[in-house]
Parts: C-alpha cells; sequence; structure tokens
C-alpha cells in the first residue's frame, strides 16, 4: 500500500510541476491517457531515484562537501531531466524541455511531495 501511495504523491507532484513550470510539459489526447503518461513517469522517477541517484551521490560526495548539500538540487534535476528523456524513449508524452525548467521542477516535484506526505499515511 506504501508503494501505491508514493506512486500517486508523485505522480501528482510531477503534475503540479506540469501546471506550475514552463517547459515542463504533459501532452495527451485525453485525460485517461495523460493520467497514464504521469503513473509511468512517476515509476520511472521513482526507479531513477532509488537506482541512479545513490550512484551519483556517491561520486558526488566531495561536490556536497564544497556546496553544503546544495549540490543536491542540481542532482534532483538532472534525476527529473533523465526521468523525461526516459519517458520520450518509451513514448510517453511527457517532457522537460532543458536544464532549467528541469532544476524548477525538482523543486516544485520536492516541495508538493514533502508536503503531500506530511498529509497521507506513511505506513508506520
Amino acid at each position: 500500500m506504501e508503494l501505491i501511495i508514493r506512486l500517486v504523491v508523485n505522480a501528482v507532484a510531477i503534475w503540479v510541476a506540469t501546471l506550475v513550470v514552463d517547459g515542463i510539459e504533459l501532452t495527451g489526447a485525453d485525460t485517461r491517457e495523460k493520467v497514464f503518461a504521469l503513473l509511468v513517469a512517476a515509476v520511472i522517477f521513482g526507479l531513477v531515484n532509488a537506482v541512479i541517484k545513490p550512484i551519483v551521490e556517491l561520486f558526488a560526495l566531495p561536490l556536497f562537501i564544497l556546496t553544503l548539500g546544495l549540490i543536491t538540487f542540481v542532482i534532483n534535476a538532472l534525476m527529473l531531466w533523465l526521468t523525461s528523456w526516459i519517458s520520450e524513449k518509451v513514448g510517453l508524452a511527457f517532457h522537460v524541455d532543458g536544464f532549467w525548467p528541469a532544476l524548477l521542477g525538482a523543486l516544485v516535484v520536492t516541495v508538493v511531495s514533502f508536503l503531500l506526505s506530511l498529509v497521507l499515511p506513511d505506513g508506520d
């Protein structure tokens, strides 16, 4: 159940980012197609954050120390941008148009995910 809640939270956070940030788009013919694209993009985003992000953070450890953790924003942006690239390769209608929209989108996704996690049960 917790996995489904995380999936929905990520999907809602990505959806909010598409509404707020110019350069993050979710195109589709109808609502059903958009919801499907959001859910699959959320799965891809979760997998990217679970598999690739820890490896990138390990290699960026000296930058974490030098920037006092601010490199986290850049890494999150790159993970969202990678999610967009993978989504396009599998034929989804989710697109991030460059680094700056990815950076703003990552900030929006982080804030929305945090706020939704406060409201929703976490399984404890």
